[in-house]
């Protein structure tokens, strides 16, 4: 005779489970959003060339290494809430507001690119504030509020390569 399995207890973390849903909803386009400017910015490190290779090569592997590192925290989150996260390419694409380079940009283009991948990513991250707060979903504000100042901070850093 088959063991019955005990159902996991529901989640009762004081959001509801709309909200939740909601929330992980917008987390999951967030995470879509960082793992397509991980891979962008993985792919600059290594083809980028030029009389700057060696500080954007540093530079480049510098951010995508801090990037890589925010995604299991992401992903975390959207398990916290009870959602699955989305973990394939195939989401991703569906889910992220960032499309794909093609070929080898010049490495300025490169860095144009990645000012615009960092906004998007802001963006992505600043829309889910309302929601999150109307929730009152602290440990969300505070990861959003973290990945903003990483965002931010590196599109103005990259912008700056940009200027005469």
């Amino acid at each position: 005779m088959k063991a019955k399995k005990n159902p996991a207890p529901a989640i009762d973390i004081g959001i509801s489970a709309g909200d939740r849903a909601k929330i992980a909803k917008g987390l999951s386009r967030l995470l879509a959003d960082s793992y397509t400017l991980y891979l962008m910015t993985h792919n600059f490190h290594w083809n980028v060339t030029g009389p700057m290779f060696n500080s954007l090569h540093a530079m480049f592997m510098a951010q995508y290494t801090e990037q890589w590192n925010a995604l299991d925290i992401i992903a975390e989150r959207i398990r916290s809430l009870g959602v699955p996260a989305p973990g394939t390419y195939k989401e991703f694409v569906k889910l992220a507001s960032i499309k794909e380079v093609d070929g080898v940009p010049r490495a300025m283009d490169m860095v144009r690119h990645l000012v615009d991948a960092q906004e998007a990513t802001a963006r992505t991250a600043r829309e889910l504030f309302p929601l999150v707060a109307k929730a009152d979903d602290q440990p969300t504000a505070d990861l959003l509020t973290q990945r903003l100042e990483v965002h931010e901070k590196t599109a103005w850093m990259l912008r700056s390569l940009l200027e005469d």
